[in-house]
This record gives structure tokens, C-alpha cells and sequence, in this order.
């Protein structure tokens, strides 16, 4: 449910874009960057998040967050300068976005061994239930209320489901793991790994850049399609809310992704997921370049969905396979940190790039390059040796 909250109401922001540009006469790019500021501050913020999880648990952090996350949203309702956008989005919202993932997803790492995989898949299907609900509620409230009170009323809703919610998480079973690093994890090639990397191992290890590089590059990607999807729809002649439709529904599938990817992560390892899945993106974004009405929009929805939940099912277990649990939140927020500023980038240089060329066909063009070099990092990866001090 914290998934469902915290993401859904980031993916929003697609369905606010055509308000804010109407409104407030701004560029694709500023608005863009408000998104993308967020977004890297909360990747920013992920790693001291992940290492205050490490030692004091997560629910604390998480109720602090969630204030930080309603507070934004309800202060986007008072946006007239472009400061104030900055600031209330990309600074007070992006702080709160910070422990949605790594509480999460840590947290579910360190309560399940066996069956890690699986429940990741199970904690990230809420992920994708808040992408299909959130977009259609966010617009529904918009032709209602107006923007600026759907903010109000979204922001206000999630200040008080994540609180709550953060009240329910529990203490992991087994905090010894901080100072015993011999923690049995699976490794991507099946057999255990005996060991478990610190945070200062792990930076040191060339694994950790090859999984850096290759998931900045894929939410790089990732992000540029919801941000900028919506704006596309309506480019190419669709209604608001069929517009809004299409990333619903990539949240509708990514939900069977995820489940999926799940189930297959604990028989196959994250990295085969992962590999699979990049292919899934690339044919998608093949797909993409052709799309020019709504029935071809919503099929590259549907193919992009099942590859887009697998991702974020898999980067969670990969980094317990590669350098154990020891750390998890620790190099977990690293790992999020190098994601988020991909993400970041991403939508500022699209909405550039459209602002330039009015099209995003060279846009297109970009991600699924990024795409294929992506898939080739993640091809090297293996599990990380220990390094000697």
C-alpha cells in the first residue's frame, strides 16, 4: 500500500502536465524539470534514508517522509512561480518520494530469504495498483475541481495513508545481520553466495557501477515515458482521459509483470528477469516509433507495462543476490540514487528536445540506444567478490 500511495501519486504528474502548461504558459522542459528534480533529490535522499533504515528501522522514517509528501502535493496547489514549483515538487515532495522505495523494498528484503523474490513481486504489484487507480482518480478530480484543489485533496489523502501506514511496519526479525556480514543469499548463477558485502565494499567492486550504469540508463527511459506519454497521447489527438488511459494502463499490466518476474526471480535469479525484460522495453520502444493512434498506443502500453514492472521487481533482489543483505539499504539507496538521476535527466532532456524539434520522434529515437546499452551492462554482471581492505 505504500507502493500503491507513493508511487501512484508520483505518476500523476503526467496527468497534471497539460494543466500546468496551459495555466502558467511554462515550457515542456521547465515543467519537466520539476519532476526530474524530485526525483533525483528523492534518489539523493535514498541513500541516507537506506542507511538510517540499516540502523534504526523503518518506521520513524517513514512517518517523517509521509508529512514531507502531502505537504508537497498540497503546496502545489499555491504554484504561480516557477521557484515555487521547485520547491514545493522538486525539493519537499522529492524528500518524501525518498523512502517510499527504499523502506519498502528493504524492508521486504530483510524479512524474506527463501521467498525474496516473490514477495518483492508482491509489494510491487501495489506499485503498479497505485499507477492504474492514481492517473484516472488524478484526472477525474482535475475535471471536477480543477488542478489546483485535486492536489489538495490527493495530497492530503496521501499524508494520511502513509502515516498510518508507517505505523504498521515492524521491526525486521533479524537485526543481527548489521554486524555479522556471513549472510546466505542466492547468487545470479543459483549456488549460495557465502558472503555480504559492506556499503564500502560494495563501491569499491566494478559489479556496483555495472548495476549503476545499467539501471540509470533503464529509469532514465522509464522516466521519459511517464512524463511524457500523456503529452504525447493528446499530440497525436486523444482525449484528456483517454490520454490519461494509457499510462493507467501501463500500471494495469506492469501489476502482471511484476507478480510474474516475482514468482520467476526465486527459480531463475534477478538477472535473467532482468535481461528479458530490457528486450521487452526495446521491442516496445520499436513499437512506439509507429504508434500514431490510440489502438497502437494502448498495445505499446500493454507490451511496455510488463517489462516496466519487472524492472522494479528485480533491482531489489539483485542487489541482495550480488552483495548480500548485510547492507541492503545502504547500497540499495546507492543503486536508487544512480536510477533517480537518470530519471531526473530524462524528462528535462526530452521535453527539450520537443521544445526544439516539436516532435518526439528523436526522443524515441534516444531511449531505445539507451535501451540496448542497458541490456549490454547487464549482461556482465555477476556476483561481487569480497574486497580486501
Amino acid at each position: 500500500m505504500i507502493q500503491a500511495v507513493g508511487v501512484g501519486c508520483f505518476v500523476t504528474y503526467g496527468v497534471f502536465f497539460n494543466s500546468l502548461m496551459e495555466e502558467l504558459h511554462w515550457s515542456r522542459a521547465v515543467i519537466s524539470g520539476a519532476s526530474s528534480s524530485a526525483y533525483f533529490l528523492s534518489g539523493l535522499f535514498a541513500i541516507l534514508v537506506g542507511r538510517l533504515s540499516d540502523i534504526y528501522g523503518s518506521r520513524k522514517l517513514m512517518g517523517g517522509a509521509a508529512l514531507f509528501f502531502g505537504a508537497g502535493f498540497i503546496l502545489m496547489s499555491q504554484v504561480q512561480e516557477i521557484w515555487q514549483l521547485y520547491l514545493f515538487y522538486g525539493l519537499i515532495f522529492g524528500i518524501g518520494l525518498s523512502a517510499v522505495d527504499v523502506i519498502a523494498l528493504t524492508t521486504t528484503a530483510r524479512w524474506f530469504s527463501v521467498s525474496r523474490g516473490f514477495m518483492t513481486g508482491i509489494v510491487k504489484v501495489g506499485t503498479g495498483a497505485g499507477q492504474f487507480l492514481l492517473p484516472f482518480l488524478a484526472s477525474i478530480l482535475i475535471a471536477s475541481y480543477g488542478w489546483r484543489q485535486a492536489y489538495v485533496l490527493l495530497g492530503a489523502g496521501a499524508l494520511v495513508f502513509l502515516f498510518a501506514l508507517a505505523q504498521w511496519l515492524q521491526i525486521e526479525p533479524d537485526r543481527s545481520c548489521q554486524s555479522q556480514p556471513a549472510i546466505v543469499s542466492r547468487s545470479l548463477d543459483g549456488p549460495p553466495a557465502a558472503i555480504s558485502l559492506t556499503a564500502r565494499q560494495a563501491v569499491r567492486s566494478s559489479q556496483m557501477w555495472l548495476l549503476c550504469g545499467s539501471y540509470l540508463l533503464l529509469v532514465f527511459c522509464l522516466l521519459i515515458i511517464l512524463v511524457h506519454i500523456v503529452p504525447h497521447a493528446s499530440d497525436i489527438g486523444l482525449s484528456p482521459k483517454t490520454a490519461a488511459g494509457v499510462l493507467s494502463t501501463i500500471g494495469a499490466v506492469s501489476m502482471i509483470g511484476r507478480f510474474i518476474s516475482g514468482i520467476a526471480i526465486d527459480r531463475i535469479g534477478s538477472k535473467a528477469i532482468l535481461v528479458a525484460s530490457i528486450l521487452i522495453l526495446i521491442s516496445a520502444l520499436l513499437w512506439l516509433r509507429i504508434a500514431d493512434c490510440q489502438w497502437m498506443l494502448y498495445l505499446f502500453a500493454s507490451v511496455y507495462g510488463l517489462a516496466h514492472g519487472s524492472f522494479f521487481t528485480a533491482i531489489s533482489p539483485m542487489v541482495a543476490e550480488i552483495f548480500g543483505i548485510a547492507a541492503h539499504g545502504a547500497i540499495f539507496g546507492i543503486v536508487v540514487f544512480a536510477g533517480t538521476t537518470g530519471g531526473a535527466i530524462g524528462p528535462v532532456i526530452a521535453g527539450k528536445i520537443f521544445d526544439v524539434s516539436g516532435s518526439y520522434a528523436p526522443v524515441f529515437i534516444m531511449i531505445t540506444v539507451a535501451a540496448c546499452i542497458s541490456l549490454g551492462l547487464t549482461l556482465f554482471l555477476k556476483p561481487a567478490r569480497l574486497v580486501q581492505n
